[in-house]
């Protein structure tokens, strides 16, 4: 007896773990297929020997502890296998190939996908959290088993948090909740999605924890006899009915009751006076039923309905949702669900592999998670970089949903808060590009409106439109906003180019000259010198303000390219002014300060990185730019300039009412538009007021202004130009 009890004391705690692996694998894996998975645990126990955790307990330990929670999810062997090995490639000497060769490629690439990600250069924390991110999200969009080894690698290491030190244990605890219990939530895993919600709670704040870990124990003896009455009260009133179901009394979690508590400002026993139940029955006809005979029962609260049952969340979760107000007039929570939906509920795209049935409602799990990853990789694609990404994903990962149909009559499902910019982008990246108007149920909208439940919608689009950067103001699904970022960036590009090569060839013109006719030696000699690819990366440079042309221009008629130029020989060439038509995008920008239109004398300033900004020639700011000779160039507006200009007005008004409605009224009549108006100063005679309009040119603003000089209430008006 006293070897016995010397042997089990010896057990190694990683002996415990395999022999409790294996005991669960034997329930639903081929003897071969265990087999496998414990040469996999020989091989890993193998590679990390001397390794240890900070609780000092062998490293082996923890990937085993992930595998089990894989198994009682009945993850497949391959699956389990990498759970084993997921960090042999990162923390000891073994590679892909040797993975592949002692077990098989899937394998292989599995712990690939999976495997710590190795810590990048780059500038903060949150940049290197932001990459790692990033590329679990390419590695899940291959194979969904990489986030489900992910997922409950990072639920153990929230479980053996205890030996890191306090702040080390916020900031893990922080991206998790952050992360990846959201993720958790929008594959539907809503039992990991709770254990990490529980375990980030404790972590982030110990004591609150605490506290309310033993109030609630303190509430829960006498609670339980209440929960009882109104248990048998349901189950047998829907008995009665004639229908069976299970019904169970749900204790709430933790953190969602701590979240109530802070978001809603309400005391412990306001949240905890709620009692939460669950209903399950076999058929869908029965949830229906069962809502009917409750609502006889006792009394609902309005609005506090909802079906997820006809309208499913973005994460497949199914249910009928209903508060009621008790036997003591307490509100009780009703859940009602089938057992499959319950199962969904609770394993979400962990069902694919935990429950097989003949209808396989997992796949339609399977099959909205699929689709949430490939919208996420198109838009991490799009995404100028990781924290860009990260950005993105946050807002996806707290959806709120409202639902809305197409003209066909399909439903769409959006966002809270989502406008009809998100809309078009949601229908195609190509339609939210080209929107310019909608019709929200046949009436003519704005595309800022925000949706509300059950409305059509049509997007009306136009081959000549744009996104415009203002959207970004009201947009709130991370597709929409990606979509306009990266159309904008591209368009800039574009633009830069285009205005790049007319500099360019406005100073080739003065040489007699044209940029086809450079001998293409020439000019490959040119871009070796610049360390630019090819000639769009220069000519972008041009026009975004980052080259001069001039000097580009005397470096490709030049026989020695890395020969100085100097400066004052721009000044001997002929200046041929640069046309300005108003159309070209966002590198050709109008000063505020002075406000040009067309018809006025203009002047072009270079501003590195932006491209020309274009300034009144009378404006003050231009002065001292004007100096340096390298950093200006000629421009003039262009005959067929076209499009509406801002032009500022300085008006001195009588303090009266009604004047600034007056002056609305004219300006309005001659086909012009108020952009702003600011009050410089006011007294009980007089008002002092700037007021911004929208123009065609100088002679439409000539017009205006006479005709508001002859309003009785202006006393004098002046244009605003510097």
């Amino acid at each position: 007896m006293m070897e016995v009890a010397e042997s089990i004391e010896l057990e190694r705690p990683q002996d415990k773990l395999i022999r409790r692996l294996s005991s669960v694998l034997s329930g639903y894996l081929d003897k071969a297929q265990v087999d496998d998975c414990l040469r996999a645990y020989e091989f890993g126990a193998k590679a990390h020997i001397g390794q240890f955790r900070k609780s000092g307990e062998a490293y082996i330990c923890h990937p085993v502890a992930v595998a089990i929670s894989l198994a009682e999810m009945r993850m497949d062997a391959n699956g389990i296998m990498a759970a084993i090995l997921h960090d042999v490639i990162e923390d000891t000497g073994v590679s892909k190939q040797e993975l592949a060769k002692a077990f098989n490629p899937d394998v292989a690439e599995l712990v690939d996908a999976v495997t710590k990600l190795t810590k990048i250069d780059s500038k903060s924390h949150a940049e290197t959290q932001a990459e790692n991110v990033r590329k679990m999200f390419l590695a899940m969009g291959k194979d969904l088993r990489v986030i489900m080894v992910k997922l409950a690698d990072r639920l153990h290491n929230m479980q053996t948090l205890g030996a890191m030190p306090a702040e080390k244990k916020r900031r893990i605890a922080k991206e998790t909740l952050d992360i990846y219990a959201p993720i958790a939530n929008r594959l539907g895993m809503n039992n990991i999605r709770h254990k990490l919600e529980a375990l980030c709670f404790q972590a982030m704040y110990p004591r609150r924890y605490s506290i309310l870990d033993n109030a609630l124990k303190k509430a829960r003896g006498n609670r339980r006899k209440v929960v009882d009455i109104i248990e048998n009260a349901l189950k047998n009133h829907i008995n009665q009915g004639h229908l069976s179901c299970d019904v169970s009394g749900r204790e709430k979690n933790l953190f969602s009751i701590y979240q109530k508590m802070l978001h809603k400002k309400v005391s412990l026993s306001d949240v905890f006076d709620v009692y939460a139940f669950r209903i399950f029955c076999d058929k869908v006809d029965d949830c229906y039923r069962i809502l009917g005979i409750i609502h006889n029962l006792y009394k609902p609260i309005p609005g506090r309905f909802k079906d997820y049952i006809a309208l499913p969340k973005a994460n497949g979760y199914q249910s009928l949702h209903t508060i009621l107000i008790g036997p003591y007039g307490f509100p009780i929570e009703i859940q009602i669900r089938t057992h499959e939906m319950h199962r969904m509920a609770e394993s979400g795209i962990a069902a694919h592999w935990l429950y097989k049935s003949d209808d396989d409602q997992s796949d339609k799990f399977q099959d909205r998670a699929n689709q949430w990853l490939r919208d996420l990789l198109e838009i991490q694609q799009t995404a100028g970089d990781s924290l860009e990404f990260i950005d993105n994903l946050k807002i996806d990962l707290f959806p709120k949903e409202v639902f809305v149909f197409t003209p066909k009559g399909e439903i769409v499902k959006m966002p809270r808060g989502a406008t009809i910019i998100d809309f078009a982008y949601a229908v195609h990246t190509d339609i939210g590009n080209a929107c310019v108007s909608a019709r929200v149920d046949r009436k003519l909208v704005p595309l800022q409106t925000k949706l509300e439940n059950g409305v059509t919608i049509e997007i009306i689009t136009a081959i000549w439109a744009r996104p415009n950067p203002l959207w970004l103001n009201y947009v709130v699904t991370a597709k929409a906003r990606s979509g306009i970022r990266n159309y904008l960036k591209n368009f800039k590009q574009l633009d830069a180019i285009s205005l790049g090569r007319r500099l360019l060839d406005k100073e080739l013109q003065t040489m007699n000259l044209q940029l086809e006719s450079i001998d293409k030696a020439k000019v490959q000699q040119l871009l070796k010198v610049t360390g630019k690819k090819n000639l769009d990366e220069l000519l972008e440079d041009i026009g975004l303000g980052n080259k001069m042309p001039f000097l580009v221009a005397k470096q490709l008629t030049q026989n020695d390219l890395h020969g100085a130029i100097r400066l004052e020989d721009n000044e001997l060439s002929p200046k041929k002014p640069l046309i300005i038509k108003g159309t070209e995008g966002m590198v050709v920008t109008l000063a505020k300060c002075c406000r040009p239109i067309p018809g006025d004398s203009i002047i072009g300033f270079f501003n590195p990185g932006k491209g020309i900004v274009i300034h009144h020639h009378e404006c003050r700011n231009s002065t001292d730019v004007r100096k340096k000779q390298t950093s200006w160039l000629d421009v003039e507006w262009g005959t067929e300039a076209a499009g509406e200009f801002p032009a500022e007005l300085r008006l001195e008004v009588l303090n009266q009412r009604g004047s600034l409605a007056t002056v609305a009224a004219l300006i309005s009549e001659m086909d012009s538009n108020i952009e702003n108006v600011t009050v410089v100063e006011q007294d009980s005679h007089l008002s002092v007021d700037l007021i911004t309009i929208s123009v065609k040119d100088r002679v439409h603003l000539a017009k205006i202004m006479r005709r508001l000089k002859e309003l009785s209430i202006v006393i004098r008006i002046t244009r605003v130009k510097a």
